[in-house]
């Protein structure tokens, strides 16, 4: 194969990795919502996280990550997820990627209806022929009973679902963000 053949090969794969990628961030939403457990074990590889940057969920292995999922359902209703853009960055290993997912989710929680903001940074990793995730740390922009969403939005106390105010994940954490508002 000629260096423009192989050139174009490795182009059309990155594209049909991205599509798929993309698919499983979709997947996962779907999966969550319907709790469709044998569909979201499928998304995780064997050894997969998932955390969320506050420390409230924190589960290693397929396994754990599935356990952690029950105790969340067992306090969720309906849900509704919806990611919007994706990042997806890769590296010389063409088994592996990261990305970057922003999102939204409607959930009602213990019989009372929440909006949150939030993102993802994942680790995504091929596993027998299909993407995976390796790892998954979400963070909150808001997590809002409905009813205090705009006065709730012009708080640094964004995270209102575990029964307190909390200060949200981002974006004032962020670098960029305290470099802007000389923060550092």
């Amino acid at each position: 194969m000629n260096d423009e053949m192989a050139a174009l090969t490795e182009r059309i794969r990155v594209l049909e990795d991205r599509a798929e990628l993309r698919e499983l961030v979709a997947r996962y939403g779907v999966a969550i919502d319907d709790r469709d457990i044998d569909a979201l074990t499928a998304l995780f590889t064997p050894e997969g996280s998932f955390r969320s940057v506050d420390g409230v969920m924190s589960a290693l292995g397929r396994e754990a990550v599935i356990e952690q999922f029950h105790g969340r359902f067992a306090a969720l209703q309906a849900t509704n997820h919806i990611a919007h853009d994706q990042i997806i960055d890769f590296g010389l290993d063409p088994d592996a990627a990261e990305g970057l997912v922003t999102s939204h989710a409607e959930v009602c929680r213990n019989g009372r209806v929440f909006v949150a903001a939030l993102r993802y940074r994942d680790r995504y990793r091929r596993h027998e022929g299909r993407w995976c995730f390796a790892e998954r740390v979400l963070s909150f922009l808001y997590y809002l009973p409905v009813e205090e969403y705009a006065e709730g939005l012009a708080s640094r106390l964004r995270v209102r679902v575990y029964g307190d105010r909390r200060p949200a994940d981002y974006p004032e954490s962020l670098p960029a963000w305290r470099r802007y508002h000389q923060e550092d």
